[in-house]
């Protein structure tokens, strides 16, 4: 059974963290992987820094783009966590744009995945028609699986497709706007959250977008089976490194 899969059926209020590979430094990444399972973190997506991110807001873009600047790139993540299953076993999740998995080769992306211990993607510009058609079974092949977004515009009929066509969780955008801290949900998002929970969906639902602290990170999984910070966690390892990683995760839960 993947590790996604795994871990949902064990936990609930699920805590997953988003951070940039190679950022603040370029050789962080295993570090910050390791002090997040130690402080009990969930799951975490890895983000594969893009050069045009358009979904990304203003804190999430900055440290792709310095991440770019320090030489990250997809080999070089790839090098990074050849050995990264010998200490981390909680899963992991490579978020990002579906170009550079391109260039890199779909099949070859999928088999270095499944090599190093990957769990699943996250690729918000691969549409499911064209995921269904051209690389589903890639994916599969090598036992990775999807993850689909929705937003409070998603139709119930689409979100029911998206349901059918998933594996491992459901990922809810909290607003359609770019990624970004949010100091609390008002009824817009509310009313989206409690419609998705009533629809009875067979795969978890995970919110993203917004969460930045216990509020937010409450506010969310009292509907949903966890959530997802990526724009407090950089603004937190831009001002104190990876140091101040045991004192982010507590202040969540």
């Amino acid at each position: 059974m993947n590790r996604i899969t795994e871990r949902l059926k064990k936990n609930s209020k699920l805590l997953s963290i988003y951070f940039t590979a190679g950022y603040p430094n370029i050789d962080d990444t295993v570090t910050i992987l390791e002090s997040l399972q130690e402080n009990g973190v969930d799951m975490v997506e890895i983000g594969l820094p893009f050069s045009d991110p358009l979904a990304d807001g203003p804190t999430i873009q900055a440290s792709g783009t310095q991440a770019l600047k320090n030489g990250m790139t997809t080999a070089l993540l790839f090098e990074q966590l050849k050995d990264i299953r010998k200490t981390v076993s909680i899963p992991l999740i490579i978020m990002g744009y579906f170009n550079p998995v391109l260039q890199y080769g779909v099949e070859n992306f999928c088999k270095k995945c499944q090599e190093i211990g990957i769990d699943g993607f996250i690729l918000p510009d691969l549409p499911l028609a064209e995921y269904q058609e051209h690389y589903q079974a890639t994916f599969e092949k090598y036992g990775l699986i999807n993850v689909f977004l929705i937003t409070p515009q998603t139709s119930d009929a689409r979100i029911r497709q998206i349901d059918n066509a998933s594996s491992g969780f459901i990922y809810m955008v909290s607003s359609a706007s770019v990624t970004g801290a949010q100091s609390g949900f008002g009824n817009v998002q509310t009313d989206y959250f409690a419609r998705v929970k009533n629809m009875k969906l067979n795969n978890p639902q995970i919110v993203g977008f917004g969460i930045s602290n216990s509020e937010t990170f409450e506010a969310a999984t009292t509907y949903a089976n966890g959530a997802i910070i990526g724009s407090a966690f950089i603004k937190m390892l831009t001002k104190k490194g990876v140091e101040g990683i045991g004192e982010f995760v507590s202040s969540i839960r």
